[in-house]
């Protein structure tokens, strides 16, 4: 029931202590927007991470060789391991179930690329259509390489956004026109694009592997093998296969190489999944770390509200006295002081959120730093957080009531 009396009084006591009502709201205030704001970063570096990640599939799995560092079998270390195609065959033969796409790379040597007599410097590399998954790269114009390109060693290619604004800003489209590698034709038959700005990776042109291998002297070899698990209804399930498929590939072809099973340099694997497991253990335990800063803050708001209160106790003890003798129930003066604990609290609260959601609002779409990419919070998150806080208002308000209706009546009349 609305008692406008009750919130004469509230109103007189803050404009007799407007200073001091304004410290203790302040304090309050300020530990709510730190912790919005902290917990804004923290969604921020989620943000940046993920974006990071989504350059290439996150299930993605990529294999390519090194050289040996320990001896094994009678075999020197040293020795350089080249993957072959039937590395490949056999691999998607063997985990046909645990994988969704599939390819390799054949990263021709001393090729030159030209156009209308110009000699272009990009990178010639040989590979299926899968790479367009696995690599979450787009089509602006065309097609990509498919299966039958492979199956009939065709002679097309496949350009980047980079390369068609680079090289042929003169033509309406490069779809149809020819390049030429090596003294070889080749017709354009795509262009792509890579997501973020990474254009070092637009710096490649793509045609069918078989061709590779067979008009530039590859013969079975390849560079890399590239892999595409699907992802399962949890991350940490995901991440499970991922690490099986893993431990299992790379198991059959230290076997096939003669590689020393202790030898971890001699293939290696990159599993972007595992790096960002790492990555998202380690924000997790940023996110905590604040929490724990921001609680704190809080705590230290309510107990400059409580301290507050215990002071309005002590300069309204005559008067609490006055109201007991006059009849005054004790769960009224109790109401009295945690309604005026529970106003500043929540107006203090409410105004350190919207300025914190504010601001996050305003400049969090322009903040794109390595790793920290639009910080924001859940409102529901920072709602929740403020009525925790006038919950705990309430309590600061609760203890200073409580010694107040326990003071005698004429120990209260008798108080200066």
């Amino acid at each position: 029931m609305f008692d406008i009396e009750r919130w004469q009084e509230i109103f007189d006591t803050i404009r007799k202590n407007k200073l001091r009502t304004f410290l203790t709201g302040l304090s309050v205030a300020s530990g709510i927007f730190i912790l919005v704001i902290l917990l804004g970063f923290g969604q921020g570096m989620q943000n940046g991470i993920s974006a990071e990640f989504k350059e290439d599939a996150a299930t993605s799995i990529w294999v390519w060789p090194r050289r040996t560092t320990v001896e094994y079998q009678g075999l020197n270390p040293g020795r350089q391991i080249q993957l072959r195609n039937e590395n490949f065959d056999m691999a998607t033969s063997a985990f046909e179930d645990d994988y969704e796409k599939a390819s390799l790379l054949y990263f021709p040597r001393n090729v030159q690329v030209v156009y209308n007599n110009d000699l272009l410097v990009y990178r010639i590399q040989g590979t299926n259509g899968d790479l367009q998954t696995i690599e979450n790269e787009y089509l602006s114009e065309g097609r990509y390489i498919n299966e039958t390109d492979v199956a009939q060693n065709a002679k097309v290619a496949v350009i980047s956004n980079k390369i068609k604004r680079e090289v042929f800003s003169e033509v309406d489209s490069p779809i149809g026109e020819y390049i030429t590698i090596s003294g070889a034709g080749f017709r354009i038959v795509g262009v792509f694009g890579e997501h973020g700005d990474n254009e070092g990776e637009e710096e490649r042109i793509f045609i069918p592997i078989t061709t590779a291998q067979i008009a530039f002297n590859g013969g079975d070899r390849i560079n890399n093998m590239n892999f595409m698990l699907p992802e399962l209804e949890t991350f940490d399930a995901t991440v499970a296969k991922n690490g099986e498929f893993t431990a299992a590939l790379l198991k059959y072809l230290k076997k096939y190489h003669k590689v020393a099973p202790e030898d971890d340099r001699a293939i290696r694997i990159w599993n972007p999944i595992q790096e960002a497991k790492r990555y998202y253990s380690l924000i997790g335990g940023i996110k905590l770390f604040f929490w724990v800063v921001g609680f704190f803050t809080i705590i230290a708001g309510v107990v400059s509200v409580s301290n507050i209160m215990l002071i309005v106790v002590k300069e309204r003890t005559r008067e609490i006295g006055i109201r007991k003798a006059l009849g005054a129930k004790p769960w009224s003066i109790i109401g009295m002081i945690m309604h005026e604990a529970i106003f500043v609290t929540a107006i203090a609260g409410f105004t350190g959120l919207i300025f914190s959601m504010g601001l996050l609002e305003l400049l969090g779409p322009h903040i794109q730093v390595d790793y920290v990419l639009n910080p924001s919070v859940n409102f529901n998150v920072a709602l929740t957080t403020v009525i925790l806080l006038i919950v705990a208002g309430s309590l600061a308000g609760f203890f200073p009531a409580w010694k107040a209706v326990r003071v005698h009546v004429i120990e209260a009349l008798r108080d200066e």
